[in-house]
C-alpha cells in the first residue's frame, strides 16, 4: 500500500499550481500520473534506485518528468515522502 505523507501531498499540490499558471490542463496531467507512478510502486516498491544524498537502500527515487518521487519501503508499506525538481539543491534534513 502506497501512502503519501503531508510534505508529499504539499509539494504535488505546489508543484500542480505552479504549472496550472501556464496550463490548468498539464497540471492536472502531470499530478495525475505523478500519482499513478506512485500507485504503481505497491507492485514493484524496489524499482526506483537508491537515493544518493541519503545513502540509504529503503529510501529510494523514481523519476518522472523533472521531478523525483522520494520514497520509503517499509516491510508492509511505501511511504511517499516527498515530489521534488530534479534540478533542487536536496539534502537528506529536508525529508520530514
Amino acid at each position: 500500500m502506497v501512502i503519501w505523507s503531508h510534505p508529499a501531498k504539499a509539494d504535488l499540490k505546489h508543484i500542480h499550481d505552479f504549472i496550472a499558471e501556464d496550463s490548468r490542463h498539464y497540471a492536472k496531467k502531470v499530478a495525475q500520473e505523478i500519482r499513478e507512478k506512485a500507485d504503481s510502486l505497491s507492485e514493484l516498491p524496489s524499482i526506483g534506485k537508491a537515493v544518493a544524498e541519503i545513502g540509504k537502500p529503503y529510501i529510494r527515487e523514481l523519476p518522472i518528468y523533472s521531478y523525483r518521487i522520494i520514497y520509503e519501503v517499509t516491510d508492509q508499506h511505501i511511504y511517499v515522502l516527498a515530489v521534488i525538481h530534479k534540478r533542487r539543491d536536496f539534502k537528506a534534513e529536508d525529508l520530514p
